[in-house]
């Protein structure tokens, strides 16, 4: 009997236990399967319209900020995460289910702040910081948990500011290279902090500055985070660390070396250690968080290294190899939390990587190369510029063969001899200059070949500024001949001035550049055989004189035109007069195409992103010489009026010559007989 009853007990008991789990999986289920509210910040909006607030997927709190930009909803912010002290202490679960009432409290102070997770990670494993690793690492790498880490490895490196060692080190290392993935990049966009990526580096360096080593090398090696530390024993004979690791899964290794050298070490007084950390993603990650335009094209490089250390060096490999786009080398300002070229400076480059010289400090200790997006890519552009100069080239040797053959009929006068002899060296110059312009584009750049390159550019230079200054010599030829009396200086004196300006100006100018710039290695860029911008700006020699020459041309044929409109047609200066016109018509439709081309030049640094502005300047500026043959030459009447009296009597020449001919086998010489 008692028997029975047990068994109808346990039975009655297995029936409300299986009923009670079914009804808690059909709630469950039904959980699951409850259909998703419609999204508030989905579809059309109106520009105007005020930020929408949208809650998170289940599982998770916090909340998703849209803002409405071309009339749709976009995300700009998003707090929703899943780690929280019930899961970021994964060992301590089963305690929170079977201690409800302790759970409930703890829970209570775990989601008092941040600081409060740190305390009970001290408290919980002090010696290693391991216990929150594994929760960390099974959390999904979503905004609100990426911020959760930075905030917790922030609050760490300022709790412990003594006694780190290699353990906590490592632990440390874990919880930055979750939240370093490359998987993670475009989540970091959506942190509501945008420092946030800033507050992780210095986090990271502030951490391993505290890092004390036994004597022997510290080697911790994560996908996207690599610490090397080790002790320099006095007089060292220099050290290296270098650093290979992969941006992404699929991608190949790029390498980053730090050196540093035998004469820097020397001035340690004893033994020290040197601590170094190489990030391949974090570059990328500080992008997208502060929303930069310059894009990091190789591992950030962080030093920690005793204050008598001023001078490093460092070898970047970059991850988008390629010879068009120039690099910078740059440190990170940790109070003003932007990349800064001050601190670093160009010691060689090529398309493959490139060398810098950094000065690290209290505020520089983390160092890269930027690739500037200014630049533009396009085979279009080389093209144009090939195809262009070679159209030049052979234009100016068909204006020069043109004037060669028609000057005896076209320098009569004085001032046509002057015209003619500043369009002949106009010519001249611009020939030359386009050569040598070609002969640099051959030349694989300043680091292969220095020399070269440096007499490539300085005859580019010279030889481009001769065509501005002869430009200039035309208009100060019309200036003194409408302006006071054309025949007061004889004609030798006058030739003898115009050489002087078209060779003589530009020569000073072209030498002084070089002989400032070149011994600091500020003379050339580091990508092509050109001249510096951004460290000496020595492409202000050229732009300057080129621009204010053809303002004064500008204002010259301006004057001429309210001069010439006063002549009268009876007076003796009218022949005179009707030059001089020609002249400024030559000037006033040569000056403004020459002028328009390095306008547009400038227009490529303002617009640097506009493919049209880089096809517009190459086409103008390759076309030079075509513009000097059509206007300068073909469309002068004189020239055209002595070429037709050549043709003319060259088929005269022709004509007569056939007549002799055929008269003398008509007519031929008997011999002897």
């Amino acid at each position: 009997m008692i028997s029975a009853r047990w068994l109808y007990c346990l039975v009655l008991l297995l029936a409300t236990e299986s009923c009670r789990l079914f009804c808690q999986a059909a709630s469950k289920s039904k959980e699951n399967v409850m259909p998703r509210p419609h999204d508030v910040c989905d579809g059309v909006c109106k520009n105007n319209a005020s930020p929408c607030f949208q809650s998170c997927p289940p599982n998770s709190e916090g909340n998703m900020k849209f803002a409405c930009k071309a009339k749709r909803w976009h995300k700009v912010t998003e707090t929703c995460h899943t780690l929280n002290a019930h899961s970021i202490f994964e060992e301590d679960k089963e305690l929170y289910s079977v201690q409800s009432s302790e759970s409930t409290i703890r829970t209570h102070m775990f989601n008092s702040g941040l600081k409060t997770i740190t305390d009970t990670l001290m408290e919980k494993c002090p010696k290693d910081l391991s216990c929150v690793i594994r929760g960390i690492e099974k959390s999904p790498r979503i905004p609100g948990n990426i911020a959760v880490v930075v905030q917790l490895l922030h609050n760490i490196s300022t709790t412990l500011t003594k006694g780190v060692d290699e353990e906590k080190m490592q632990s440390y290392s874990a919880m930055a290279n979750h939240i370093l993935n490359s998987k993670s990049i475009s989540n970091w966009t959506f942190i509501q902090d945008r420092n946030s990526s800033c507050v992780l580096l210095q986090s990271i360096n502030s951490f391993a500055s505290n890092l004390f080593m036994k004597g022997h090398l510290i080697n911790i090696s994560h996908v996207f985070i690599h610490t090397l530390g080790t002790v320099v024993p006095r007089n060292s004979l220099g050290k290296n660390f270098t650093f290979s690791m992969r941006v992404n899964d699929t991608s190949d290794k790029v390498t980053g070396r730090i050196l540093l050298t035998t004469e820097e070490l020397q001035k340690v007084p004893s033994a020290f250690q040197v601590i170094s950390i190489a990030f391949p993603t974090l570059g990328a990650i500080l992008e997208a968080s502060l929303l930069e335009n310059m894009t990091v094209n190789g591992l950030v490089l962080s030093v920690i290294l005793p204050k008598e250390l001023k001078n490093i060096s460092l070898i970047f490999e970059k991850i988008r190899k390629s010879g068009e786009r120039k690099s910078q080398c740059v440190g990170w300002h940790s109070l003003e939390s932007r990349w800064d070229r001050r601190a670093c400076k160009m010691i060689q480059e090529n398309s493959r990587q490139a060398i810098c010289r950094c000065q690290p400090n209290k505020f520089f200790t983390s160092f890269s190369i930027l690739m500037s997006p200014n630049t533009v890519e396009s085979p279009v552009l080389t093209y144009i510029t090939y195809i262009g100069l070679g159209i030049s080239i052979c234009s100016l040797i068909i204006c020069l063969a043109i004037e060669a053959l028609v000057w005896s009929q076209v320098t009569k006068t004085e001032i046509s001899y002057l015209r003619h002899l500043c369009i002949a060296n106009i010519a001249v110059t611009l020939l030359m200059a386009d050569v040598w312009f070609i002969v640099a584009s051959f030349l694989s750049g300043p680091i292969v070949h220095h020399n070269g390159c440096v007499t490539a550019t300085f005859f580019v230079h010279f030889f481009y500024l001769s065509v501005f200054f002869w430009m200039l010599a035309k208009a100060l030829l019309i200036l003194y001949g409408i302006l006071i009396v054309f025949h007061t200086l004889p004609k030798s004196c006058l030739v003898a001035s115009l050489f002087t300006v078209g060779y003589g100006c530009p020569l000073v100018i072209a030498v002084i550049t070089l002989a400032v710039t070149e011994p600091g290695k500020g003379y050339l860029r580091p990508e092509a055989c050109w001249l510096n911008w951004d460290m000496t700006k020595a492409l202000l020699a050229f732009v300057v004189p080129a621009l204010a020459i053809v303002v004064v041309n500008l204002i010259t044929v301006t004057l001429v035109i309210i001069k010439t409109q006063r002549a009268a047609v009876g007076s003796s200066m009218f022949q005179e007069v009707r030059a001089i016109v020609r002249i400024c018509k030559n000037i006033a439709i040569l000056t403004p195409l020459l002028g328009l081309t390095w306008g547009f030049g400038i227009a490529t640094v303002v617009a640097g992103h506009s493919l049209a502005f880089h096809i517009i300047f190459s086409l103008l500026n390759a076309l030079q010489g075509f513009f000097i043959l059509l206007f300068g030459t073909i469309l002068d009447p004189k020239i055209r009026e002595a070429l037709k009296s050549r043709v003319t009597s060259v088929k005269w020449i022709s004509r007569v010559s056939e007549d002799l001919s055929s008269e003398f086998s008509c007519h031929p010489t008997k011999g002897p007989s």
